[in-house]
């Protein structure tokens, strides 16, 4: 939520690239080339055009980093949370899984470099996209809780031929120049050619405009839009990049384009509307600005201000812009805004800010957006009887997924949010920055979440994949929520609290049909009082317990849950002034109670691909291997906060070619990550695949954070190496 209208302190709380298809290592978004299985319940998300295949899942002699959720490290913005590092002459090789002619590569270079990725397919070098730091390393220092973020940034080319499906596409590191490159995904497509000039059209070439050239074209698309408007015609904009130098204001026209691959508009606010009575239209173009760090007091978006009723933006690309959409100014209406390609923004991708009412947000596809994915803000007038349906959100860096202020009567159906990170969660519903309260029905119905919510850095606590907070006084809306589905939430998945501390309580909302599958802490965390049905919810791989019920302040009353119907999650947290890390819990191992599970991990060093981020990502058949024949070796998980441990499980993959080994390692903990103590002294471990290849230590309990396991010798292999680090509680 960036305006200077809204207060910049939004941020006293924060926190995926679609399910992955995991035989194949590719994540396919739903669209031409089909849909995923069907879900259990939620919704899939946006139909696309694109198949988008992680790195970490391709061919590669990089290194691949991650799992790590930890606010500000380069995993943790990463899809999936896992990336592959590229030093000079390294490569991902994608297969395709269906034929394209494009690519659009999400990638991360260290402050201050840029350079060329090169691209082959098969053998034959087709071109370099053009990799930057530009547009990253955003610093928001008056956002309570920010650090630096949006370490990716992403870069597209047409390949000049059509790959066919089983082809191999790289990208590789020839150029030295840019360091180290960080492969997050690629995105394929297969393009249509360039549209031809529509009928009863006015071309901007024929009003002056020159595309390519550098020139300011603004005054040319004026005459334009002024003469298509007198003559009830289309503005035409061929294919090209043309400079937008001062804000165009639009009312009762449309503006249409070559392709969203053909067309670009060159400029940090295209357009903007102090008024409109409507009917404006814009629609298969791309818009890329120059916005490279985060100005609230400056009108940086694609769109900026009131569309009026009854218009339509669809199918755009927009890229380095402050935010794609921001609608303020007056009312708007009957809108619909659907087909679009938000991505890298500095703040929020939609937002509707006041007085937006019977309005549409569909089938969107938004990445790395600095601020709220999708946002309905009822500032000054409500939002009322709008829809946010069957929408992609990946990767918001300082807020939701999506995000419900205020407003009467609002929607939220079929969307996919993925892989959120600090300051927010998945999906949010809110009477939050003084918006108009909620009231009539907020329908929150057949959403997916997976990995969503974080652990918010000023209250040090999780934050839900899906959550109710009252902030601003009471919700008096009826807030049902129907066929949720939260996969691999790393702190809670449901959450109710009043982010003001002052226990306001939250009533008369229904949660009937849930599946959550994963959860690092609770399936329910409640913060706050009042009455909250329950009803129907299934879940598996809850991390510590079923509910956590802590008012605050704790003199109040705990929440009451009603309902029934709900299975594979029980028990209430007993202690309400300690807060548990995800998965840890009571017993000796807890069930999933693995503490080091996804955790921030370093070593001494590492041997190719095995990076120590494989000791911790919960599969067995990855490792960390250390630099070979350099004894002493270590590898150290951060468990994020002290805790009480008194048991590691380590082992190696669980497969015949591990032959047996004995490995002479001790274990060794510090609080502050500096000092380290030994818990355990050392001794040789046997690693044998006839018994799992699993070796457990156990010592006095002892409370810490950083727990390292030191390798002093392996009589397998010239290295330490490990598959899983796995810590416990005592």
């Amino acid at each position: 939520m960036p305006e200077n209208r809204r207060n910049p302190r939004k941020r006293p709380l924060a926190a995926a690239a679609a399910v992955a298809l995991a035989a194949s290592g590719l994540t396919v978004l739903t669209g031409a080339l089909g849909a995923p299985a069907a879900l259990a319940a939620g919704g899939s998300g946006a139909t696309v055009p694109f198949v988008e295949y992680e790195a970490e899942s391709a061919s590669t002699n990089g290194s691949t980093i991650g799992p790590n959720y930890t606010q500000a490290s380069l995993p943790s913005e990463a899809s999936g949370r896992k990336a592959v590092t590229l030093n000079g002459g390294q490569y991902v090789e994608f297969t395709l899984s269906a034929a394209a002619n494009s690519i659009d590569v999400r990638y991360s270079v260290q402050d201050g470099r840029s350079g060329k990725l090169a691209v082959y397919v098969g053998s034959q070098k087709v071109g370099d996209l053009n990799i930057t730091s530009k547009y990253s390393y955003v610093d928001t220092g008056w956002i309570p809780g920010a650090k630096t973020h949006k370490f990716y940034d992403e870069t597209r080319m047409l390949l000049g031929q059509n790959v066919a499906a089983g082809a191999k596409v790289k990208v590789q590191v020839d150029d030295s120049s840019a360091g180290p490159v960080t492969i997050d995904l690629a995105d394929f497509e297969q393009v249509a050619g360039a549209d031809a000039q529509p009928a009863n059209s006015v071309s901007v070439t024929s009003t002056g405009a020159t595309p390519n050239d550098g020139s300011d074209d603004a005054q040319a698309f004026r005459s334009a839009i002024d003469t298509a408007k007198s003559q009830g015609k289309t503005v035409w904009v061929p294919q090209g990049t043309f400079e937008i130098g001062s804000s165009l204001q639009v009312d009762n026209v449309t503006i249409q384009g070559a392709g969203q691959w053909y067309t670009v508009l060159h400029s940090n606010n295209p357009f903007q509307n102090g008024g409109a009575q409507g009917n404006i239209h814009l629609k298969d173009f791309a818009v890329f600005g120059e916005i490279t760090e985060r100005n609230d007091g400056s009108p940086d978006n694609a769109f900026h201000g009131v569309l009026g009723a009854n218009s339509s933006v669809t199918g755009l690309w927009i890229q380095h812009m402050k935010c794609g959409l921001w609608l303020m100014n007056g009312a708007s209406s009957h809108l619909t805004i659907s087909g679009n390609r938000i991505l890298d923004t500095t703040a929020d991708g939609i937002n509707f800010d006041g007085n937006v009412t019977d309005s549409v947000i569909s089938n969107n596809f938004l990445r790395s957006n600095g601020d709220d994915g999708l946002a309905l803000w009822s500032n000054g007038a409500p939002d009322a009887r709008d829809t946010i349906s069957n929408n992609t959100v990946v990767q918001p860096q300082l807020a939701n997924g999506i995000a419900i202020y205020g407003g009467t009567d609002q929607t939220v159906t079929g969307n996919l949010v993925r892989d959120t990170n600090a300051l927010g969660g998945g999906i949010l519903v809110a009477n939050r920055f003084n918006a108009t309260p909620l009231s009539g029905t907020i329908t929150v119905s057949h959403n997916t979440t997976v990995r969503a919510g974080a652990l918010d850095p000023n209250w040090q606590f999780g934050v839900g994949a899906f959550w109710v907070d009252a902030r601003d006084s009471s919700p008096n809306a009826a807030i049902r929520v129907t066929d949720l589905r939260a996969v691999a939430s790393p702190y809670e998945a449901i959450q109710f609290i009043d982010g003001n501390g002052a226990g306001k309580s939250i009533n008369n909302v229904s949660v009937d049909g849930a599946s959550v599958e994963g959860v690092g802490t609770f399936v329910v965390q409640s913060q706050t009082g009042g009455t909250v049905s329950l009803s129907n919810i299934t879940a598996s791989g809850v991390g510590v317990t079923g509910t956590y019920n802590c008012p605050y302040p704790s003199s109040n009353q705990p929440m009451t849950f009603t309902g029934s119907g709900n299975s594979g999650w029980s028990g209430t947290w007993a202690d309400c002034s300690t807060w548990p890390a995800p998965g840890s819990g009571p017993g000796n191992p807890p069930a999933n109670g693995n503490l080091a599970l996804h955790r921030s991990t370093t070593a001494s060093g590492q041997a190719d691909v095995y990076a120590p981020g494989n000791a911790v990502d919960g599969n067995a058949n990855t490792y960390w291997e250390s630099t070979n024949n350099a004894f002493p070796q270590w590898i150290t998980v951060d468990l994020g906060s002290a805790q009480s441990v008194s048991k590691l499980v380590l082992k190696l993959p669980p497969s015949s070619a591990w032959g047996a080994r004995t490995q002479t390692l001790s274990v060794l903990g510090s609080t502050t990550g500096g000092s380290f103590t030994t818990l355990s002294a050392s001794h040789g471990y046997t690693f044998d695949p006839a018994s799992g290849n699993t070796a457990t230590v156990t010592f006095a309990a002892a409370s810490v954070r950083y727990v390292r396991v030191q390798i002093t010798a392996n009589t397998g292999w010239p290295a330490g190496q490990l598959s899983e680090l796995e810590v416990y509680g005592s």
